[in-house]
Parts: C-alpha cells; structure tokens; sequence
C-alpha cells in the first residue's frame, strides 16, 4: 500500500536506479545515514525542511505520478509540484465549468459542501457531548443555521453563513480542548498555539484533497464555494471544508487532549 512521506529535517533526495535516496544534514553541515524510499510506495511527499534536488530527480517523480508538496519555514502550504495531467477529459472539464457558469448549479453544489461540512463539525460535538463535555449550546446554535443553508439565495450569504456556523463551532474548542484557551480563530499570524495548530492541520487537509482530486478528471482549479482565482486550487478548499472536521480537527483534539502533544500557554 502506498504511503505519504513527510521531510521534515533539510537533506538532499535523488535517484539511486529505480528508487529515492534522501540525505539529511545535520546541523554541522555533514551527512546523516542515507535512507532508502521505494518508488512503488510513494504515494505522495510532503517537504517541511530545506530540500536540494534536480530536474533529474522531478522528471522521476513525475513519470510515476507522485506530487510533492512545500511548505515553509513557518510550516505554511506555498505550492506543489504535480506531473502533467493524466486523467484528460475534455467531458468532465466541460461539465464542470457548466455548472460553475450556471448559478443556480453552482449554488446547489456549494450548499452540499456546507451541509457536509457542518454534519460533520455536529458529530465532532456530539462525539464529546457523549464524553462528558456539555456542547448542547454550539449543537443547537448549528442545527438552527443549518436551516439557513437551503435559503441562501447566493454564494456571498451562503459564505456568511458558513462564517457564522464555523465561528460557532471555533467557540466549542475551550471546552473541547483540555487546559488551554484558544480564542477567536485567527490567522496571519495566528494569535496562539492552538490557531497555529489549526492552520497547519488545515493545510495538510487541504493538500490531501489536492491529490485526491488530481487522480480524478476533475480540474482543481474550477471550484464552487471559493472563487475561482489564479495560482490556486480552489476546488480543493471547497472539499477541504467537508473533511477538516474530521481529519484536522478531530486530530488536534486528540494530540492535545490524550497529551500526544503538549502545549504550555505563556504566563501574564
């Protein structure tokens, strides 16, 4: 079964005849213990740290479909590398930007992205309502928007409404989260380490819906909640809201709470 590889240590990735080779560095600048990565179990990699690697070694990447994805220093997603599309139809293209032109199309696609997407933030609190942690107030708060969703006469006010479904969920997290108060969501800098927790969760999530969608025909660039704008994928952040409840969020609630992670909040 093919698996993701996360880099997170600054090293060097090549070809050693029909697999990867990844050298880290150590911080005196000399070579770790060489690791070996079969090609045939690479399903896609993710690269935190510093990488240094040449043409030779993406056109290898490329030919057997593996993408790569780079974030940051600060561990924000800033692009990916993806081998041309292989899955061509000029059908689905077609269709797909039919029903982004068509607005009442759009609108009925956009609004299933939310109602999965706020299904799924009700289960994460009924799962802890279940658990000793009373989230009755934020599930009926939701249940009422909900309502709201199959009203929106727009994609601006199903937006807001999505905003205000969401900023209903973000409160439950103090009661959620063990020991630690996380605020307003904020982003740009996050404002706390719960925030940056959630965005590079988020950022992770959305990077997985990326491949996902590249091994459909679909373009990931033609999307239905999200504008359509350049240089991204929004597609992939439409899908990606229906799963960062129960990818992102309900892993952040176990890292914290099960102390698989511990973070200690700043005193005064």
């Amino acid at each position: 079964m093919k698996k993701s590889y996360y880099l997170f240590n600054p090293g060097r990735i090549s070809r050693a005849n029909n697999t990867l080779k990844f050298t880290g560095i150590k911080e005196d600048g000399t070579e770790d213990t060489s690791r070996f990565i079969p090609i045939e179990g690479v399903d896609n990699i993710y690269v935190f740290g510093s990488l240094d690697a040449n043409s030779a070694i993406f056109n290898f990447l490329g030919k057997e479909n593996i993408s790569v994805h780079f974030f940051d220093y600060y561990e924000h997603y800033t692009g990916s590398f993806m081998s041309k599309d292989y899955l061509l139809s000029g059908k689905v293209i077609v269709s797909q930007t039919d029903a982004y032109l068509n607005k009442k199309k759009r609108l009925a696609i956009a609004q299933k992205f939310i109602e999965g997407a706020s299904d799924n933030m009700l289960r994460n609190l009924k799962y802890y309502n279940n658990r000793n942690k009373d989230t009755s107030e934020f599930i009926e708060k939701i249940l009422l928007l909900q309502n709201g969703i199959s009203e929106a006469v727009d994609i601006p006010s199903l937006m807001g409404l999505e905003g205000n479904i969401r900023q209903c969920y973000y409160q439950s997290f103090d009661l959620i989260i063990n020991n630690f108060t996380m605020g307003a969501r904020s982003k740009q800098p996050p404002s706390n380490e719960i925030n940056a927790l959630i965005s590079f969760v988020n950022s992770l999530c959305y990077t997985v819906c990326l491949d996902a969608i590249y091994h459909t025909q679909l373009n990931p660039t033609i999307s239905f909640l999200h504008e359509p704008g350049y240089r991204r994928y929004s597609l992939a952040l439409d899908i990606a809201e229906v799963f960062k409840p129960v990818l992102a969020d309900r892993l952040i609630f176990n890292l914290l709470n099960k102390k698989i992670i511990i973070v200690r909040q700043k005193s005064g």
